[in-house]
């Protein structure tokens, strides 16, 4: 990157889970944090957006930490950059702003340090950071990834054009994910883990066969952590109910909550979401598809 150069990078949100796949089953969607940089005389981060506007604008932001602790990681030390920040991926609500973030900084750091990382080498940076490769990896690859996290290493594949859509609903009120993760048991007994990983990967094998009626299935007898987590997000019950009525095939909560998100066929998710928003007014209700590309980088031209 020259000084006179801008880059973009564009990061998609995306939702864990999907009921029983916990903390390895993700899905990139189409909100996105979008990064506009260019090199400058100190670090400034501003933003447009009114969610993101108490955040620090120097170095301390970050998306600035996770790009500079990732160069340093190589011997690199980054160029001060100014970096304007967009995003509709609403904070603290399960749709992994957090995750988003953190790849993003790391894009930041590998095309500004000029470090030549793979995407793989990407991945497991960003999952030692968020702890679990399910939002991260369907950030950076796109689609639904289904991933594996041990120690030094995280194996992942991921899958496209599936054709279904959502409709989120998202509520004002926030839910830190250390708040959700509080009511979850320390362990489970051998029965439950045998129900709780067969449940998840019957969900897997349901979704690559199209098999919605299963998927939602599976979605609904999650063991892990909806059980425990449903009674944190207010009117549950009625959006499940009212979703499924509506031709929802299956509906889940959004990795920690509180955002529900109900699955639908492709080309059905307009509908739904009217119906869900006249019914439910005080609701951010929105109509989401599948991201399939994952993160992007690119040259935004010269600085005028």
């Amino acid at each position: 990157m020259t000084h006179n150069e801008r880059l973009s990078i564009k990061v998609p949100a995306s939702s864990a889970n999907l009921g029983p796949g916990f903390d390895s089953i993700g899905l990139a969607l189409n909100l996105y944090l979008t990064l506009e940089i260019e090199k400058h005389d100190k670090w400034e981060c501003r933003s447009e957006c009114e969610e993101l506007r108490d955040f620090p604008s120097d170095e301390s932001h970050f998306i600035c930490q996770v790009a500079i602790k990732t160069a340093a990681n190589y011997g690199v030390t980054l160029p001060p950059c100014k970096i304007n920040i967009l995003s509709d991926i609403p904070l603290a609500r399960g749709l992994g702003s957090s995750a988003a973030a953190i790849v993003a900084g790391i894009e930041l750091a590998d095309s500004v340090g000029e470090l030549g990382l793979t995407t793989q080498e990407k991945l497991l940076l960003a999952t030692k950071w968020e702890g679990h490769p399910d939002n991260v990896g369907a950030s950076l690859f796109g689609g639904l990834v289904i991933g594996c996290y041990r120690q030094t290493e995280v194996d992942m594949l991921s899958f496209r054009d599936l054709p279904f859509e959502m409709v989120a609903m998202i509520p004002s009120e926030i839910l830190l994910t250390k708040e959700s993760r509080e009511v979850l048991p320390t362990t489970y007994s051998q029965n439950e883990a045998i129900q709780a990983s067969s449940t998840a990967n019957l969900l897997v094998a349901a979704l690559l066969s199209q098999n919605w009626t299963l998927a939602g299935k599976m979605m609904e007898n999650d063991l892990f952590h909806q059980p425990y987590r449903k009674p944190l997000i207010h009117s549950y019950l009625e959006m499940e109910q009212l979703a499924k009525a509506s031709g929802a095939f299956g509906v889940a909560l959004s990795g920690a909550g509180p955002t529900v998100l109900c699955f639908i066929k492709k080309g059905k998710g307009k509908l739904l979401m009217q119906t869900m928003q006249a019914e439910f007014p005080e609701m951010n209700v929105k109509e989401l598809t599948i991201c399939n590309t994952g993160s992007i980088v690119s040259s935004a031209g010269l600085v005028k």
